[in-house]
């Protein structure tokens, strides 16, 4: 009996000394080991994430609006008919005054807009600013393919818009534009879209006559005859183009001159008050105009093609002829029209320009001395 008692004292025993080194073993293991937050802590970041994503989209929209309501601070209204009032957003007679929309590029007094709304170089237009102030406008350069003006009035110190590039635009980027539709009730009108396609060509019926207008920025933002003129903007406020036109038979389908073809002759204006355009002397066209005129015998993928020489002009004197194909120019890769223009825009009379041009299988390199438009 006492050798089993003393046995299950035994196993007792060991069975405690088990149990308390157990114990001591798990306290000092687990007792060093902090409880892992990351439960909680993941929670709590994805609420500070969304909360940040949420402030972010504010932050940006605040942005936005901020920027867009500073550009309005630069959009005109426009008439070529001057009313009794001393603004042109009168309550009445909205249509015969025919309001449109400009946009001022520089600080002492030059307006953007469009040919169509104006009137030509040299003719009279009225311009009401944000602030009511109201003025006669000069027009002082005009482009009828182009359907841009530039307009002149007598001030200063005013605020005006930053021009953008138009050459890396993509399609699908945000836009915004800024208008005068209808008249006096809806002056300043934002609306926005996106890019929806870029160099569009267009036919236009004027004055009993087909017209083009070609490399054309495509917008579904909602442009209504009074926005000609007015400024397509990206979210940043920077000016990307002119709007000119929209088809009518159809929703959401309107068209901006790209503001790339016109910076050289603003900078013109800003810094000499004058502009003296340059030209090579020819008509021409690029390969987005062929489908339109149904010249079959007409084929080309690059350049711009010499529809035309001018009798007397800079080209009728030189080894350049119709049917060539300009390549480029002065080294200049021209694939558009406006390409073309805005290089042209930025020469003076008299300066000399080398064109690279195909001749059927032939290239050439051809130099011609600039004449006065």
């Amino acid at each position: 009996m006492k050798k089993i008692k003393a046995r299950k004292n035994l196993i007792l025993v060991g069975i405690s000394i088990i149990i308390i080194f157990s114990g001591i073993y798990f306290y000092t293991t687990y007792s060093k080991i902090e409880t892992n937050p990351s439960n909680y802590e993941a929670r709590k970041l994805i609420s500070t994430e969304n909360e940040q994503i949420v402030e972010n989209i504010e932050e940006k929209s605040r942005k936005i609006s901020d920027v867009v309501e500073e550009v309005t601070h630069s959009v005109v209204g426009i008439s070529k008919l001057k009313n009794a009032g001393n603004t042109i957003f009168s309550n009445s007679n909205e249509a015969s005054l025919g309001i449109g929309t400009g946009i001022i590029v520089t600080d002492n007094g030059y307006i953007l807009s469009n040919e169509h709304v104006t009137g030509k170089k040299y003719s009279t237009c009225y311009i009401t600013l944000e602030n009511g102030s109201f003025y006669d406008g000069t027009v002082m350069w005009s482009d009828s393919d182009l359907d841009l003006s530039i307009i002149k009035i007598n001030a200063k110190n005013l605020s005006y818009a930053k021009l953008g590039n138009s050459k890396n635009i993509k399609v699908g980027e945000s836009v915004f534009a800024i208008g005068n539709p209808i008249g006096f009730e809806f002056r300043r009108t934002v609306t926005s879209g996106i890019i929806s396609a870029k160099n569009r060509t267009i036919k236009l019926q004027e004055e009993n006559k087909e017209v083009y207008m070609s490399n054309l920025i495509q917008t579904d933002a909602t442009i209504n005859p009074g926005n000609s003129g007015g400024p397509l903007i990206y979210p940043n406020g920077e000016v990307i183009g002119i709007n000119t036109v929209k088809i009518t038979s159809a929703e959401g389908i309107g068209f901006a001159v790209p503001i790339d073809v016109i910076k050289n002759v603003i900078e013109k204006f800003k810094q000499n008050d004058k502009f003296e355009e340059a030209t090579i002397g020819i008509y021409a066209y690029d390969n987005q105009i062929i489908p339109y005129i149904n010249s079959n015998h007409i084929s080309f993928t690059q350049g711009i093609y010499v529809s035309k020489i001018i009798i007397n002009g800079p080209a009728d004197s030189t080894e350049l002829k119709e049917g060539d194909i300009i390549n480029s120019i002065d080294g200049i890769e021209v694939t558009t029209m406006n390409d073309l223009k805005s290089y042209i825009y930025s020469k003076n009379i008299n300066d000399e320009v080398n064109l690279k041009i195909t001749r059927g299988k032939l290239n050439k390199n051809v130099n011609i001395k600039l004449g006065k438009k």
